[in-house]
């Protein structure tokens, strides 16, 4: 049973972050068709805030995602929602909560890609880089952590603790 959270990055120091990576974002894309893609649902947190800092013109769409495959090996990525903006000729930005082994976001990526798409690139709130097992790079990455079960600010345990204002790492307590 997880009990126990422990702060792991503040409020503040997530939108001191956000607002910086929405200055590189809107430097990147500056004249391009730029579409930001969402995924649902962990990303909705960090999307909203993000795009706020987005001085740039940009659509917003979002889509919904589904691993089906065994634990250790990835199975076909499933859309429960995909994206209703067609992806010709722009710029995809696909926003993620975090990216830990990289299969569901390697495959997005190629997906959007394949429907073309002028180039897609990732950002994420948090970057588990040392967990990845996929070929997939954050090009826009918020923090990079090597360990922890993360919750809040979008990120969740069976759909608890969603709505945290900060990130933190749930602990399960001796004897649980």
């Amino acid at each position: 049973m997880y009990s126990n959270l422990v702060p792991v990055i503040t409020s503040e120091t997530i939108a001191a972050r956000v607002a910086e990576l929405g200055a590189d974002i809107s430097q990147e894309y500056e004249g391009k068709d730029l579409l930001v893609v969402g995924v649902l649902k962990g990303a909705f947190m960090f999307l909203a805030d993000l795009v706020r800092h987005i001085s740039v013109p940009a659509h917003v769409d979002f889509v919904r995602l589904a691993s089906y495959g065994a634990k250790d090996h990835p199975g076909e990525l499933a859309f429960l929602e995909d994206i209703e903006t067609s992806c010709a000729g722009k710029h995809i930005l696909v926003v993620e909560d975090i990216v830990d082994t990289g299969h569901s976001m390697a495959m997005l990526l190629t997906h959007l890609g394949a429907r073309g798409a002028a180039s897609v690139k990732l950002c994420s709130l948090i970057d588990k880089a040392e967990r990845r097992k996929a070929q997939v790079t954050v090009d826009f990455s918020g923090f990079r952590l090597a360990k922890g079960f993360l919750v809040g600010y979008g990120l969740d345990f069976a759909e608890d603790y969603r709505c945290l204002p900060g990130v933190y790492e749930l602990i399960q307590q001796e004897g649980s």
